[in-house]
């Protein structure tokens, strides 16, 4: 787990490496799976939403906030702001318009 800003929810959060994410991945189809059984969309994912709060301290409500909470999703931090990239491929900084220049092989 790593604080990163979020250009989604525009603020900073607590984002999920590959073993966490892979965790809450599995918990969030889950509640897809469990659709049939009449429980309330809060019901199905809180088994998620717990996983997260209580691994991060952060008071997530919605589940699908934490799909895209994940550092590998996101590029390196931008060379003006210090905010991440949008993705690793970003050209172009959402937090404060710098453009990069991405290396080539």
């Amino acid at each position: 787990m790593k604080n990163l800003w979020c250009w989604r929810c525009q603020m900073e959060v607590p984002m999920l490496d590959e073993e966490e994410y892979a965790i809450a991945a599995k918990l969030y189809s889950q509640g897809f799976e469990k659709i049939e059984s009449g429980k309330s969309r809060e019901e199905r994912f809180k088994p998620m939403l717990d996983y997260y709060n209580n691994l991060t301290g952060f008071e997530e409500t919605e589940p699908n906030a934490i799909l895209h909470h994940r550092i590998e999703q996101y590029g390196p931090p931008c060379e003006n702001c210090g905010k991440p990239y949008r993705t690793p491929l970003a050209s172009f900084c959402a937090a404060c318009g710098n453009k990069r220049v991405l290396q080539t092989n």
